[in-house]
């Protein structure tokens, strides 16, 4: 399954369930997006042809992040660009979310091994804008 969590009516990130499945190749991801999300599933003995990639000039203007849950379990707290909380969701092995727009922070629920993969280089701390969030009550989506 494939979640679209919106603010405003813009779309702020995608979760991608480890339970998703679909034959074929499917990309979620709007294509003005600098980062891509897609799920790919192919049967024994399909072959994808060797390529390489082309330069290609992009610009790059906003820090997109995809992270791969590999184990345990982490919330995930949304918020807008003005600093404003107005959801969360948790997240399990297996998942996937692209964070496209807005803010976000964690918290480790069960300890976690978390893989990500941005645009780099990372600019280390000119990279972001750190604030102290103000959430009074959490409205999180994905509890069983």
């Amino acid at each position: 399954m494939i979640e679209k969590i919106t603010n405003r009516g813009e779309l702020q990130a995608m979760i991608l369930r480890s339970n998703y499945t679909f034959d074929g190749i499917q990309f979620f991801t709007p294509d003005e997006f600098s980062q891509q999300l897609a799920y790919m599933k192919r049967p024994t003995g399909y072959v994808i042809q060797p390529h390489v990639h082309n330069a290609v000039a992009r610009e790059v203007l906003y820090t997109k992040e995809v992270l791969l849950i590999k184990s345990g379990v982490v919330r995930v707290d949304f918020y807008s660009d003005a600093q404003e909380y107005y959801e969360s969701a948790i997240l399990r092995a297996g998942d996937v979310i692209l964070l496209a727009f807005g803010g976000h922070g964690f918290e480790i629920i069960e300890e976690a091994e978390i893989i990500e993969v941005k645009q780099g280089p990372y600019a280390g701390e000119s990279d972001k804008t750190r604030f102290v969030p103000s959430v009074r009550e959490l409205k999180i989506k994905g509890v069983e």
